[in-house]
């Protein structure tokens, strides 16, 4: 990005995946799935957790954008948005960027 480069800002949206971040299950399924795609059996395996309750979650991350879901037969496969990933990245890249040019 050039210097002195506008970037427009849809604060909505940063809010909007960072609260589906502010959970400890939530951004430990992020990082599972940042391994590569996980069927729902598998993530639930990883939790002592309901099947209702990994739904939320799941639901929680898929609205926000940060994870995709695809049916695979009977079972729910789940992915990360790099997209929308990439926009927290960048939210965060610019904040730090920020702080490092405050004189």
């Amino acid at each position: 990005m050039e210097s002195g480069e506008k970037v427009e800002k849809d604060y909505r949206r940063y809010a909007l995946l960072l609260k589906a971040l502010a959970d400890e299950t939530r951004v430990k399924i992020l990082d599972m799935l940042s391994h590569n795609e996980l069927c729902a059996c598998n993530i639930l395996a990883e939790f002592n957790i309901t099947q209702p309750t990994l739904s939320y979650h799941m639901k929680i991350l898929s609205e926000s954008g940060l994870v995709d879901s695809r049916r695979d037969g009977v079972w729910m496969k789940y992915a990360v948005n790099r997209n929308n990933l990439e926009v927290v990245k960048k939210l965060f890249d610019n904040i730090a960027n920020n702080i490092a040019n405050v004189k």
